[in-house]
């Protein structure tokens, strides 16, 4: 396995970045705060949602295998996080068309802690991610992989959320894009708050499907 290991991890990292060009509720989530409060407003919400991936990771080390046989824990969380969706959703949309403040106050911006427990109940409160992680981590690094070598993928693809997320709300905050954000701001907003609310909308549809 020693020798396989370079490939696997070379396979696991590529289909961990292709994964992270497909928009989920994340993306749309950062997305929404960016165009507003910049890197200052949102870089909060990047360390939350790596956090969150991070401990789903270390699920899938110790035995997610084990927590999943329990159906009805698997479905409060879905249903939690389709309800979290609805409401982080709902605000977004309420957005008032009004230009893009260039020069915003400190006051103005959601607090670092408001910021970090956003971004963590996004992806914790998402069990694709854990599903994924799970699949991701299992089916390519195979079962006689070692503790350190789980745990060395875990913190490379933590890594790489928190390098992605925080290059995406880096670049919704330059000033140049920020300028041709200023009148649409709330267009922008309202898009990405219609997004969250129809992700929690279809999750809420499907448990109501599977419960019928």
């Amino acid at each position: 396995m020693e020798l396989l290991f370079p490939s696997a991890f070379l396979a696991l990292a590529l289909a961990h970045f292709v994964a992270l060009l497909s928009p989920g509720p994340d993306f749309f989530l950062l997305v929404g705060y960016a165009a507003r409060y910049r890197l200052r407003g949102s870089a909060g919400l990047c360390l939350g949602i790596a956090a969150g991936n991070g401990l789903y990771i270390l699920l899938v080390i110790i035995g997610w295998n084990a927590l999943r046989q329990f159906t009805g824990l698997f479905t409060l969380i879905e249903l939690c996080g389709a309800l979290y969706l609805l409401w982080i959703g709902s605000h977004l949309v309420r957005s008032r068309p009004q230009a893009l403040a260039l020069h915003e106050t400190r006051q103005q911006r959601p607090s670092w802690p408001k910021q970090i427990l956003l971004g963590l109940g996004s992806a914790l409160l998402n069990p694709k991610n854990a599903l994924f992680y799970l699949a991701l981590m299992t089916s390519l690094l195979g079962p006689d992989v070692t503790l350190l070598q789980q745990s060395a993928c875990g913190i490379w693809m933590v890594t790489v959320v928190l390098a992605w997320d925080l290059a995406l709300v880096s670049v919704i905050g330059l000033p140049a894009v920020q300028q041709r954000l200023s009148r649409s701001i709330w267009l922008i907003e309202r898009g990405a708050g219609g997004v969250l609310m129809a992700f929690g909308g279809w999750i809420l549809w499907r448990l109501v499907e599977t419960t019928i």
